[in-house]
């Protein structure tokens, strides 16, 4: 008999099937059906075959698992991933996401709000650590201004460095001029 992820991806299931273990964890038959369909279409058929088939058979349903929390996290967090959404403290977005799509539901990527960053660089020369301190204030009134501006960037040189501190005063170098 075929498991659900087999019969997803219309493959030929068989005893030794990579994918029969991995989806016990899930209850519903459905729910494993929109499990593997949702992570065949982000990381490609062969891709998931290949990533579950190189685990112990032990850890198979755990990696499927991680995979679909990651795969729901990058869907929802493109840059960052379920990393930045247990940074921000949005887990319970990526488990909703996860529920979502085991329920056979689209996610969509977060919205993220304007923001305007005000970054101010407190560097102490004297020392091996940069501390900086970033302040962030949404400003939903103010239209978004670019953070560089080609006429005003510039970056800091030292005439010298010894003993593993700049010595000297530091002297700007416009470097799109």
């Amino acid at each position: 008999m075929s498991c659900n992820g087999c019969r997803v991806l219309r493959k030929r299931c068989s005893e030794s099937c990579v994918l029969r273990h991995c989806l016990q964890w899930i209850e519903s038959h459905e729910s494993q059906a929109h499990a593997t369909a949702f992570l065949a279409k982000y990381f490609g058929r062969s891709k998931l075959i290949s990533l579950i088939s190189t685990a112990h058979e032990i850890h198979r349903p755990a990696l499927f698992q991680s995979l679909l929390y990651e795969a729901c996290g990058r869907t929802l967090n493109p840059v960052d991933g379920v990393i930045g959404l247990i940074w921000t403290g949005n887990w319970h977005a990526c488990h909703m996401a996860v529920e979502t799509v085991l329920g056979g539901g689209i996610i969509q990527p977060m919205s993220i709000p304007a923001v305007n960053l005000e970054a101010k660089m407190n560097i102490n020369l004297g020392s091996s650590s940069l501390s900086s301190e970033i302040s962030v204030k949404e400003d939903t009134t103010k239209t978004p201004t670019p953070l560089i501006d080609s006429e005003d960037s510039a970056t800091m040189s030292f005439e010298s460095y010894e003993a593993g501190h700049y010595v000297g005063e530091p002297k700007l170098l416009n470097l799109f001029v």
